[in-house]
């Protein structure tokens, strides 16, 4: 005990020489009346990363600290940890003496500080455990002197006891975060998403600057700002699709600029192995970042082409850039891009392809003609593998090609024939009078001239984008061969599909289109380019026209008619045009095509069928330069007036303007104008008149009366009823000549319902010139009343007056056929009755005599 004595005395005075009083504070200023000198300013902003620390300090632990410590005195600081120890004696005692030594475990163990202690811990008393709860709370010091043997809890009890404070823990500050989550939800969740608007608007507008920025610097110099190519391409790639789209469009500007008017060839091997100047060192460089930027964004737009929503913007681009440069480099990829939606069903799509192969085929000069060839050969691949089933644009642009008027002629070489003669002549004059050695200097100098001739002529024709004279015969030959490939391959198709519809037997509707769509653009092509058909190809082609014109698989046209009568009438104006254009060369009759335009008027239906076509037919077969048969022509006549009666104002103008070409024409034909009892005064061999005949040579016309005209004088429409009138006032005297200044398409276009209009305008109207005989000063018998004026206002009530009596001139023929019927019905009922009391008279005669021979018997 003695000498734990003297421990705690010599530890007393060396804690007492370790403490060390920490120096007085600084006396308490007011922030106000501190003064920072500039010095100290601009030491701290250049060393500010040295003395960043002395804004985190903690001031206020620090002051807690040491006025803490200071504010103890040496006496009060021992006695404290003198209690300390006395209670921690105390409360060993107390458990040493609470110890149960199990009898099996008697043996204590020995710590490293020489204390014992044995493996039994029973339960502390709670005041105990109170305390040592209170000691930790208060987070004094005295536990750090506390041997730490007396502690019996387990490693597993300490982790559970862990576990579960901090548990504990957790849930409180969940629940606190919840509460205040509570009361600053919505104000937090509205300030969120405009720091995110902010964010997202801010970020927009700076890739838009940047691509503005970078577009203005390639378009400034190009050369030396080539590298923002590629950061203009990695913009391209972002996830905002509206920055995508921009960047897209922003390229396309700048490559319409800064593309060359050349193809670019990369350099072989051997020519990079060469050493070559800076200035071809850098254009090498600016042309291969140039080219393979511009593939690349080419790739992108192909990789875009299947989303729908970029689909648009990347055919603007493709469809511009092939337009705006068709020369450069990946032609053939932006070409077949195009054609493979020039028969899209997207609208915008199909009209962007379309518009910019028409831009090709009538700029060719941008390309020299190459790049229309590879076009028109694509389209000609891509109607063979859609098997003809594509929209009627895709061949529609083919009426934008232009070929040279000789292409189709062989080339004539009489002129070099006669070139030759005469050089031969020179020369036998020049040897019979011996001038042999100036014909030797003089051929030199030709040798020389020539070939210097030759020499510019070449680099001219390289310096020149116009192409060779053969090498554009050679190129328009291919397109032409492409163009007639398609058209016979379209006509094949449709003959095809005729035919097995006809097997059949009528299984689809008549007059159904859907199968040959590219039928009718087929038929206006071969119309536009019939001059440039080989002879070769007419006899094939006109019996196929000949078949089409049927609308069945037979040229009978026994079975159902399976086109369109615009269609049909279309074979017809092909079949003509062909025929003109190829007079000398074919002999071939035209009678088929006329019964089926004879047939056809009938069967037109103004809603269904295209009045245009009709009018042009009727022009082009009946009105262009043609003589015709009396009876075909008297037939035609009749046909056109009926028509005129059943259709509205565009058909029935262009139907009288035809009728009355023809009564021009045919003198003879004019008597059907007399109203005689049996028909006309010149009758040909079939005495009545058949109007539901098929061919109008059998129909018997002449046999008729044009009754229509009447009618007709009375229409609404003004210009009808005075053509109507004009036609009726022809007379039958060889000495009249009448000269046509309308033609029936014209008259069409001109009284459509798009332009119809009552005012009596004087181009509809036809005037009769009157030719005076020498040495008699008057005129013909027939006088035509005058036009009025087209400015002159519309008479309301004579044309109510003119309606009225029209649609009662209809009512009355509409009741007249109501009452024939009847009439008929009635005379055929009387009949029947005669008859059957006829047969009863008969039977009561027949009675008495029968009677009579019985009894004789």
């Amino acid at each position: 005990m003695g000498m734990m004595g003297k421990e705690r005395g010599m530890g007393k005075k060396k804690k007492r020489q370790k403490i060390i009083l920490p120096p007085d504070l600084p006396p308490e200023i007011p922030e106000d009346e501190v003064e920072v000198s500039d010095e100290d300013l601009q030491f701290f902003d250049e060393n500010r990363d040295y003395a960043g620390f002395v804004s985190t300090l903690d001031t206020h632990s620090i002051t807690r600290h040491v006025s803490r410590v200071a504010n103890v005195k040496e006496d009060a600081l021992e006695a404290l940890y003198e209690r300390r120890l006395k209670k921690k004696a105390a409360e060993k005692q107390k458990e040493e003496s609470a110890l149960q030594v199990d009898p099996v475990d008697a043996l204590p163990v020995k710590t490293l500080d020489g204390e014992l202690y044995y493996r039994t811990a029973p339960k502390k008393p709670k005041d105990s455990e109170n305390a040592a709860d209170k000691y930790e709370a208060d987070g004094e010091d005295g536990n750090e002197g506390v041997d730490k043997s007396i502690v019996k809890l387990t490693k597993a009890e300490r982790r559970a006891k862990l576990k579960k404070s901090k548990k504990e823990a957790k849930k409180q500050g969940k629940e606190l975060d919840k509460t205040e989550d509570v009361q600053q939800t919505p104000q937090a969740a509205a300030l969120a998403e405009v720091k995110e608007d902010l964010t997202a608007e801010e970020t927009f507008e700076s890739k838009k600057r940047k691509l503005a920025e970078l577009g203005m610097a390639l378009l400034a110099d190009p050369e030396a700002n080539i590298k923002a190519l590629k950061e203009m391409l990695q913009i391209s790639k972002d996830d905002d699709q509206a920055i995508v789209k921009l960047a897209l469009l922003s390229l396309l500007a700048v490559f319409k600029d800064i593309i060359p008017g050349y193809r670019i060839r990369l350099p072989t091997e051997k020519e990079l192995e060469m050493t070559v100047s800076k200035e071809v060192k850098k254009k090498r460089y600016y042309e291969s970042t140039l080219l393979s930027t511009y593939k690349a964004y080419l790739q992108k737009l192909m990789a875009l082409e299947q989303q729908a929503s970029f689909q648009h913007i990347v055919y603007r681009c493709i469809c511009t850039l092939l337009d705006a440069v068709p020369h450069f480099n990946f032609r053939e990829s932006l070409l077949a891009a195009v054609i493979k939606n020039i028969g899209s069903s997207d609208d915008v799509v199909r009209k962007l392809c379309c518009a910019t192969v028409k831009s090709l085929f009538t700029n060719d000069g941008k390309h020299g003609g190459e790049a229309t060839v590879e076009a028109v050969q694509l389209i000609a691949d891509h109607v063979k593998a859609h098997d003809c089933q594509l929209h009627p644009d895709s061949i529609e642009v083919f009426m934008y090609l232009t070929f040279d008027e000789d292409l189709g002629r062989p080339e004539n070489p009489n002129e070099d024939n006669k070139v030759k003669s005469k050089k031969n002549k020179k020369r036998k004059n020049r040897e019979e009078s011996g001038e042999l050695q100036e014909r030797d200097k003089k051929k030199n100098r030709q040798e020389l001239v020539t070939k210097m001739r030759e020499e510019v002529n070449a680099d001219f024709r390289a310096a020149s984008f116009a192409p060779d004279v053969k090498e554009r015969r050679t190129m328009q030959s291919e397109a032409l061969s492409a163009v007639f490939e398609t058209y016979f391959r379209i006509l094949k198709h449709s003959m095809r599909q005729i035919s097995v519809r006809s097997e059949e037997n009528g299984s689809s509707l008549p007059g159904a289109s859907g199968n040959h769509p590219l039928l009718v653009p087929c038929l206006i092509g071969l119309g536009k380019f019939s001059h440039l058909i080989d002879l070769d190809f007419m006899g094939d082609l006109m019996n196929c026209l000949r078949k089409l014109a049927c609308g069945s698989s037979n040229s009978d046209g026994s079975c159902n008619k399976l086109l369109t009568v615009s269609e049909r009438l279309r074979c017809c104006i092909v079949a003509f045009k062909v025929m003109r254009n190829n007079l000398e060369a074919l002999n071939v009759d035209l009678q088929e095509f006329f019964i089926q335009l004879y047939n056809l008027i009938i069967e037109y239906r103004p809603g269904r069928d295209q009045g245009e076509v009709l009018a042009e037919a009727l022009k082009i077969m009946l009105c262009d330069d043609r003589q015709h048969d009396m009876q075909k022509a008297a037939a035609f006549i009749k046909r056109l007036a009926t028509f005129s009666l059943c259709f509205g104002s565009a058909e029935s103008m262009a139907a009288l303007v035809t009728l009355k070409h023809l009564l021009q024409k045919n003198v003879k034909c004019r008597h059907l104008l007399e109203n005689d009892a049996g028909g006309g005064s010149v009758l040909g061999s079939i005495v009545k008149y058949q109007p539901y005949a098929s061919d109008p040579s059998q129909s018997g016309a002449l046999a008729s009366v044009l009754w229509e005209l009447n009618l007709l004088s009375k229409h609404y429409h003004p210009a009808v009823s005075t053509m109507a009138s004009n036609v009726s006032g022809m007379s039958t005297g060889h000495n009249q000549v009448y000269l046509a200044t309308v033609s029936p398409q014209q008259a069409f276009a001109d009284l459509s319902l798009e332009h119809e209009s009552f005012i009596n305008p004087k181009n509809i109207v036809m005037k009769s010139n009157h030719k005076r005989k020498r040495g008699s000063g008057s005129s013909g018998a027939a006088s035509i009343n005058p036009t009025p004026d087209a400015a002159t206002p519309i008479d309301e009530d004579g044309l109510r007056k003119k309606l009225s009596e029209h649609f009662t001139i209809l009512h009355d023929i509409k009741e007249n056929e109501r009452l024939r019927g009847e009439l008929d019905r009635v005379t055929l009922s009387l009949q029947v009755y005669e008859e059957h009391k006829n047969q009863k008279k008969r039977k009561h005669a027949s009675k008495p005599k029968k009677n009579a021979e019985k009894t004789a018997s």
